[in-house]
């Protein structure tokens, strides 16, 4: 024992050091309200354990679209990734698609019959309507602000994967696959 403390003082220093906590925002500016979610984003932002299980809500937030912009706008991406916050833990994504359908219309997808997926994507569920939307695909960058996305427009058929979510008791969808040109 003597000899492991002796050839290895930075590893045993790392198992005394505490695990950091986050201090909370005291802004008097900030509602309540506010503050609280940004220290819950804050703390999903560096957290070290596993991620959070897709919900309806991270869904509806970060794939479906009411903009007022045109789909074919060449900077819907850059806009949009960055609006929605659209990362991984601050990192780029590599890419993400956007939907203009209602979640219901998305929703009833994962209930359509299981289709061959594209990217090593076993099971996919296929619209039955056709949808529009965006393609995102990164640029430039690996770090927020700095991630420059080329946008495409896309009609088709879209393939998404969905899951059960125990506690809203349903199937939700969680991630677009892709969108099949007509």
């Amino acid at each position: 024992m003597g000899a492991l403390i002796n050839m290895q003082p930075l590893f045993l220093l790392f198992l005394l050091l505490k695990p950091l906590q986050f201090v909370r925002i005291n802004d008097p500016s900030l509602s309540d309200e506010r503050r609280e979610e940004l220290e819950d984003y804050l703390e999903d932002l560096y957290a070290t354990g596993p991620t959070k299980p897709p919900t309806k809500e991270a869904f509806k937030t970060h794939v479906i679209i009411n903009s007022e912009m045109p789909l074919t706008d060449q900077d819907y991406c850059n806009q949009e990734m960055r609006m929605k916050r659209v990362h991984n833990r601050l990192y780029c994504v590599k890419q993400h698609f956007f939907l203009q359908a209602s979640y219901n219309d998305i929703q009833e997808i994962c209930h359509n019959i299981f289709v061959q997926c594209t990217n090593g994507v076993r099971k996919c569920h296929r619209s039955q309507q056709i949808i529009s939307g965006v393609h995102c695909a990164l640029k430039s960058g690996t770090m927020m602000p700095s991630c420059e996305y080329t946008s495409s427009y896309r009609e088709g058929w879209v393939l998404i994967t969905c899951q059960w979510d125990d506690i809203v008791g349903e199937i939700i969808p969680v991630s677009v696959i892709d969108i099949l040109a007509v």
